[in-house]
């Protein structure tokens, strides 16, 4: 059915219908006219379809309201009363997205599947979530997602009264329960828990969050925007029960609600979906609550508007946190304008990218070689009532934190009177709109889509389509460019601007008295016997809760797929050697609408085991050095200008059947628009075979920023880089990774910054002398897809590196060494890998493994790390590599959580699930195969399998085997998990407390601060 303007359908009257070319398809916004709701629905061709609703949610202060109930709301509805129907969802349902995400004044609740029936699935479960809630019948929702109080025995107390750690760990009923309120408060300790609490002192732990948070507070302080909207550790304790379901009623209403449909949809069956069982009910019950209010003399919770900022000027804000020295930032925050002029805020991107976008860029360049930090890095926040562009320092020097603001205007200034480079802007106009084109971000199209509509709609029911378009900005900026207006929005963001801030995050190694600390201190002590009773029984309230199964006539609510609806495999493009190439290449027939994608792989055997921290260190600095035939600028320039992409990067290969045959690549990245094949080959050549190492001022600040890069992520993404250490115990490829990314080549980094006088010289001869031995024809497999003609041009272009006889084999790759470590980062969590090889175990990867997995990671994992002990994340994997592998993120427990991972091999040995749920395991894992890539990734996905050994009819054979899993199969893993666990294979990052009370016997390592 095609829908056409002023026409009305199921209660929606469509009030703008027009051709959208940058989705190849149609956009019509309209209005449901009895709720309120607000419509965009963007129509093409597209078979993975979406569908979102969301909401205005300006928080009032930093107690995260909108942040809990973003959670909140997903433990269970009206329609489907059961605990965790997100989980059940991401178990059982063909999902290509799932997730819900809270903004600084907004909260989304997106979805996406190839399969119709199981978007409708998915609509039902996220609308009667928003709209129908249990929060209204189970306080423990909002305890368990936001903040609840726990009473633990203390150490010494622990041992007089045989307790565990906490009442919450062992409590099955509350008569059996030893009540810690029978011990004195000095025997006790009074904490918090709670996912979101423990979520936020994980991202509150990061330094640049928390620059943002207080740029964004500096800048809008009259705003929503001067809260922090996903809460606060020293605020979300203050937020009442009653207060967080006031901000439910108040916000989450048809009238204040933005839903977003795209894809090859049918409009006629969705739209009377939303009107008859959602829209139309619901507001029959928002105008009764409002009556009922009314007439008990209480004004109607109508949802708070989004306010303007008038314009003000803060200069150097000073906040102290307590982090390590070198998490020392600082920013400059400029407001752009208003949200809904789409194209100035695309020509601060553009600026931005020029001006700031690498290390040769100009305004990047003088700062760095000024010394006022080791990095700067620039972009735009748009989506907020009032853009703004900020430029931030990484590690600033002594003294430049304060006066930044005056340092950059001169540099602008200065910058501004030589003259605007117009290639630079056009180049960094012509990056943006091939990454536009290309849309390759991570997630479904329908949901970026979503978030990119609301950037604008938001605040203007009139400008759902801003953030959409781009074809029309782009024109009209390659016109102005010609017209002065780049040189002066450059002037107006950076010289003259009335409405700014600067803030520096200064690190301290104490920060006095632990205000929240103290109030729970004093707060145990002066508890009656009658309130420690209390917060026991809420405790074991809340854990029975928790443990209870869901009743199975709230179970068959839930809407299901079976094994049945599970669609034919995608046919995948073929790929193939082709005979034809002067050296090997493997042909892709990826269509890649008019995009040639190049992938070098060169064989890193050549070289020695501790030759690979320099080989790392080469992929970070080509492209960011002179040539003999252009200046790093030049280059940047022209990358830029020409290409999509120029990466390099190491790739490590590993042998399914051989732990020992780890194959390290060397991999040329790159992309281009078909009409620019000539350049993409030309220019990688250059690099490759005549970069200039002898800059050595260059080569250092590329090593400060990549130390700052490895830190940040072991405080961010600990689960990652603990997992990456785990496998350096027992494997050949965690070796070389060790060597290449992670602690191993952090420390090297770190060793080259600090002897660098010294060694500078011997750093260039070796970068020198490695790319010389790398780049050899003879060595490398071309991974390569596009047009025909444009690779029939890409090879009459001579992408020749020349070969230099025959190779040889130098790599002798150490023996593994288990070392289980723990690396103190500065964090107020933790996160934690335990794993071990089923290579090891003498087992063979089945796919099966791939259901247990999901089984174990949202059955057992979920349950007992996440809802139970408060960490915001936790799983397990089964690579068909051979890992297999535990994990928690921003954890407040190492020890606990360890436990659970003990427990979960007899867990799966009595797995019992129903026919129904164990057909949405298999469902949801076959989804997970067969959910549609961008061109991109699928390119890399194939030229991985080829370069691993793996035939192309080995993904099929895989997604057979998850099919036919049956239950007998599930729980035969458990004796394998059984010896993952034996083989106490760990590593964690995190909290000095935490790792310190650790009773594991880890070894201690501090790694930063």
């Amino acid at each position: 059915m095609k829908l056409v303007a002023n026409q009305t359908l199921h209660g929606f009257t469509i009030n703008t219908a027009e051709d959208l070319p940058e989705i190849d398809g149609r956009a019509y916004v309209g209005l449901h006219g009895k709720s309120g709701a607000r419509l965009l629905y963007l129509e093409n061709d597209d078979n993975n379809k979406s569908f979102a609703i969301g909401f205005r949610t300006p928080p009032k202060d930093d107690s995260g309201v909108f942040h809990i109930l973003e959670h909140s709301v997903l433990c269970g509805s009206r329609r489907f009363p059961v605990k965790e129907p997100f989980v059940d969802l991401l178990k059982g349902s063909m999902k290509t997205f799932l997730n819900a995400m809270t903004f600084a004044d907004k909260t989304l609740y997106p979805v996406a599947s190839t399969n119709e029936q199981d978007l409708f699935n998915l609509m039902d479960v996220y609308l009667d979530a928003v709209f129908h809630p249990r929060i209204y019948q189970k306080r423990a929702i909002f305890e368990q997602e936001g903040w609840h109080y726990e009473l633990r025995a203390n150490a010494d107390a622990q041992s007089e009264s045989e307790m565990a750690e906490s009442v919450f760990e062992q409590a099955q009923d509350l008569s059996m329960v030893l009540n810690p309120a029978q011990l004195s408060s000095d025997q006790t300790t009074l904490t918090y828990n709670g996912v979101v609490f423990n979520e936020m002192k994980g991202a509150l732990s990061d330094a640049s969050t928390v620059l943002y948070d207080e740029l964004q507070k500096a800048l809008l302080p009259d705003t929503c925007y001067a809260f922090e909207s996903g809460g606060t550790p020293e605020a979300i304790p203050s937020l009442t029960y009653e207060e967080f379901l006031d901000e439910h009623r108040r916000h989450y209403r048809t009238d204040n609600s933005y839903i977003i449909l795209y894809g090859n949809l049918d409009i006629d069956r969705v739209l009377a979906f939303l009107d008859e069982r959602y829209l139309c009910p619901v507001t029959e019950e928002q105008l009764q609550a409002d009556e009922e209010r009314e007439k008990a003399g209480l004004e109607p919770l109508r949802p708070r508007s989004i306010t303007y900022q008038a314009p003000l000027q803060a200069s150097h804000l000073v906040h102290t946190m307590v982090t390590a020295p070198e998490n020392a930032c600082a920013a400059c925050g400029y407001v752009i304008g208003d949200a809904n002029d789409r194209t100035r805020a695309l020509a601060a991107e553009i600026l931005l990218e020029a001006l700031f976008g690498s290390n040769e860029a100009p305004l990047k360049r003088v700062l760095l070689d000024a010394g006022v930090a080791h990095d700067v890095l620039a972009y735009v926040s748009d989506a907020l009532l009032q853009p703004f562009a900020l430029v931030q320092l990484q590690m600033p020097a002594k003294g430049a934190a304060k006066d930044f603001s005056q340092t950059l205007a001169s540099a602008v200034s200065d910058l501004l009177e030589a003259g605007l480079d117009h290639n630079l802007i056009r180049a960094a106009i012509s990056h943006a709109e091939f990454l536009l084109r290309e849309h390759d971000l991570g997630y479904a199209d329908g949901v970026i889509y979503s978030m990119s509509a609301l950037s604008s709609w938001l605040y203007d029911d009139d400008a759902a389509l801003e953030y959409l378009r781009y074809e029309k900005p782009f024109a009209e900026l390659r016109v102005k460019l010609e017209q002065g207006y780049f040189e002066q929005l450059c002037r107006e963001l950076f010289c003259t601007n009335q409405h700014m801030a600067s803030v520096e995050v200064a690190p301290v190694s104490d920060a006095g008295a632990d205000e929240t600390a103290e109030r729970l201190f004093e707060l145990n002590e002066s508890l009656s016997q009658e309130q420690r009773d209390h917060i026991v029984a809420e405790e074991v309230l809340l854990h029975q809760m928790q443990g209870a199964p869901d009743a199975p006539e709230a179970i068959a609510t839930l809407p299901r797929l079976s094994v049945a609806d599970i669609d034919a495999a995608p046919v995948e493009p073929l790929y193939a050697l082709d005979p034809d190439t002067p050296f090997t290449c493997l042909r892709h027939s990826v269509p890649t609408r008019g995009i040639v994608y190049a992938y070098r792989y060169f064989d890193m055997n050549c070289l020695e085991f501790q030759d690979l921290p320099y080989a790392a260190l080469l992929a970070m600095v080509l492209g960011n050095l002179d040539t003999s035939k252009h200046t790093a600028a030049e280059l940047d320039t022209l990358v830029k200008g020409k290409l999509g992409n120029l990466d390099f990067f190491i790739s490590i290969i590993e042998n399914r059947c051989d732990l020992t045959a780890a194959h390290p690549m060397f991999v040329v990245s790159s992309s281009a628009l078909a009409e620019n094949v000539e350049d993409l080959v030309s220019l990688s050549r250059e690099i490759m075979l005549q970069s200039d190492f002898s800059d050595a001022n260059k080569i250092l600040d590329l090593l400060k920023q990549r130390k700052i890069a490895l830190e940040q992520s072991f405080a961010n993404s600990g689960h990652s880089c603990a997992a990456a250490r785990c496998k350096s115990y027992f494997t050949s490829a965690g070796v070389i990774s060790e060597q290449v990314s992670n602690v191993d080549f952090y420390r090297f980094v770190c060793d080259a910054i600090e002897r660098y006088d010294e060694c500078k010289d011997q750093i260039a001869e070796r970068l020198a002398s490695m790319a010389l031995k790398l780049f050899d024809d003879a060595a490398c497999t071309l991974s390569i897809a596009g047009e025909d003609d444009a690779i029939k041009r890409f090879w009459q272009a001579n992408p020749s590196c020349g070969t230099r006889g025959p190779l040889q084999k130098r790599l002798a790759v150490p023996a593994p060494v288990k070392r289980n470590e723990a690396f103190i980062v500065p964090s107020d969590v933790c996160f934690t890998a335990l794993s071990w090889d089923w290579r090891l175990l003498g087992k063979q990867h089945d796919g099966s493994w791939t259901v247990a997995a999901r089984a174990l990671s949202y059955d057992y994992l979920w349950n007992e790390v996440r809802v139970k002990g408060g960490a915001y994340g936790a799983g397990f994997s089964a690579s068909r590599e051979g890992s297999l592998q535990f994990y928690s993120y921003r954890d407040p427990h190492l020890d606990q959580t360890l436990e659970r991972f003990a427990q979960a091999s007899s867990w799966l040995s009595g797995f019992d699930p129903t026919q129904e749920d164990m057909e949405g395991l298999i469902v949801s894992s076959v989804a997970a195969i067969d959910a549609p890539v961008k061109p991109r990734t699928l390119v890399r996905r194939q030229a991985g399998r080829f370069l691993s050994g793996r035939a192309p009819e080995d993904r099929m054979e895989h997604r057979r085997q998850i099919i036919s899993t049956d239950l007998n199969g599930i729980r035969s893993f458990a004796s394998p998990l059984a010896d993952v666990v034996e083989a106490q294979a760990i590593c964690a990052f995190g909290n000095r407390r935490i790792l310190e009370s650790s009773a594991t016997g880890l070894e201690l390592i501090t790694l930063v601060g």
